[in-house]
């Protein structure tokens, strides 16, 4: 597989999208871990899959986003062009339409009670989304929206890691809790990334659009709201939780997805998520919501 560039990139618009073989080509920064980003132009943009197990995420957005358009208090992405496998590139890839703003986290003075008001309100519009002929919840979406036992096996063996001693006892009633119960209503529309990363605002810093519907699907939506231990604290946290509208079984499972994903990374300080996901580890194991 050939490396990622942006003289990669200007050669594969040029082959297969000749109108626009003009338009500079330039990487975006941060990038993405599932998938590289290059500006086309100022109006567009190129997404490729980093890796061929994130390439059937490409794919899905391709046909999920249109259905999302509109339907939400924010942006998401418009796919413009949908590019398949070639020889000089074995992973289908698109273009789409460029949206403005940066991530909360680059961007001075977002307030955090707004922005969790904002995502919660996103959340909600997108279970509201008729899920119909949707992709379910499985391995295209890495099992978010599926059950957090999809993970035990993960977790049972971080926390036999003798640097989790400590925590074990509390972390195993987090899990025995979270995985107690199951989403028994109908499947709805779950995004399966909501990260700081997959979040722009505008000027204001009020959350302007949801990216990356690569791991998206209907099922559970429990996986979306790990959000409230990675991004949100305290009061924050507590109007997320009032916003988004879930029950107290569903936040249990949340509790439970947020414990694994702690778990896995922190057992990787090479992880790009290491950090967030080692702050948040303290509020997942004593958090006053949803104990």
């Amino acid at each position: 597989m050939p490396e990622l560039t942006a003289e990669l990139v200007a050669g594969l618009v040029g082959r297969e999208l000749p109108q626009f073989a003009q338009l500079a080509v330039e990487p975006v920064e941060p990038q993405g871990w599932d998938n590289r980003t290059f500006r086309l132009g100022d109006e567009l943009s190129v997404r490729i899959p980093s890796a061929d197990a994130y390439a059937a995420g490409i794919e899905k957005e391709d046909s999920v986003l249109p259905r999302l358009a509109g339907r939400l208090p924010v942006a998401v992405p418009e796919v413009v062009h949908s590019v398949g496998p070639s020889a000089a590139l074995p992973r289908p890839w698109s273009v789409r339409r460029w949206l403005p703003g940066n991530t909360p986290d680059a961007t001075a003075g977002v307030d955090g009670t707004e922005l969790a008001r904002d995502l919660g309100r996103t959340l909600r519009a997108l279970r509201d989304v008729p899920a119909g002929g949707g992709p379910w919840a499985g391995r295209h979406s890495f099992l978010r929206g599926t059950h957090p036992s999809a993970y035990a096996d993960e977790v049972q063996r971080c926390l036999g890691d003798p640097a989790h001693s400590g925590q074990a006892a509390a972390a195993r009633a987090i899990w025995r809790e979270g995985t107690s119960s199951a989403w028994s209503a109908d499947p709805v529309w779950f995004h399966g990334d909501v990260a700081v990363g997959n979040l722009l605002v505008d000027a204001d810093g009020r959350l302007s659009a949801l990216i990356d519907f690569g791991t998206c699907g209907v099922g559970d939506p429990a996986c979306d709201l790990v959000a409230a231990w990675t991004m949100f604290d305290g009061s924050d946290r507590r109007v997320f939780r009032e916003t988004v509208g879930l029950d107290d079984d569903t936040w249990r499972r949340a509790r439970a997805w947020a414990l694994w994903k702690a778990l896995v990374t922190v057992a990787d300080p090479d992880s790009p998520l290491f950090d967030v996901h080692s702050r948040a580890l303290p509020e997942i194991l004593d958090d006053p919501v949803v104990s």
